[in-house]
C-alpha cells in the first residue's frame, strides 16, 4: 500500500488552510484515494498541489484535485479533467445518489452535512485513477 501518512509540504500548508472540521472531510475523502489506488494496486501516486488544490496523479489515471471553498462553505469538490468523460460517465451511474451534485462535466459537489457515500466516491477514484486505460470503453467498463 502506498504510504499516505505524510503529505507533501504544500499540500499539508494547504490543508492547515481549511477549517478544523473541513479537514476531517477531507481527510476521508483522501483516504478514497489511496483505497482506489490499493484496490487498482497502484504503487506510486503523486500528491502535489494544481492549482492550488491538492491533486493526485498517476501513471494511468487522470488527475483527481479535491478542495474546498470558503464562498460554498458547506459543500466539498472533486474535480476531474473537464476533457474527460469521467464526470459524464459518474453521473450516467449515480447521478440518484443522494449528496452528490455535479458541476457541468469537471466536478462532483458534496454537501458536507449529508453523509458520504464512500463506497461510490471510491468507484469515482477507481475509474479516475484506471482511465487510461478504460477510456475508450463504453461507460468506461461500468
Amino acid at each position: 500500500m502506498i504510504n499516505q501518512n505524510e503529505k507533501p509540504n504544500a499540500v499539508q500548508d494547504k490543508w492547515d488552510s481549511y477549517p478544523r472540521p473541513i479537514q476531517l472531510i477531507m481527510d476521508t475523502i483522501r483516504q478514497q484515494v489511496f483505497k482506489a489506488a490499493n484496490d487498482l494496486n497502484i504503487q506510486s501516486i503523486k500528491e502535489t498541489l494544481k492549482w492550488g488544490e491538492p491533486s493526485y496523479l498517476c501513471k494511468t489515471g487522470s488527475t483527481i484535485r479535491i478542495d474546498f471553498k470558503t464562498k460554498t462553505p458547506n459543500k466539498c469538490y472533486v474535480f476531474f479533467n473537464c476533457k474527460s468523460k469521467l464526470v459524464e460517465t459518474i453521473k450516467e451511474v449515480y447521478s440518484k445518489t443522494d449528496n452528490l451534485e455535479f458541476d457541468g462535466n469537471r466536478a462532483l459537489i458534496m454537501d458536507i452535512n449529508q453523509p458520504i457515500d464512500l463506497d461510490v466516491l471510491r468507484h469515482c477514484f477507481v475509474l479516475a485513477l484506471n482511465y487510461h486505460n478504460i477510456k475508450n470503453l463504453p461507460l468506461l467498463g461500468v
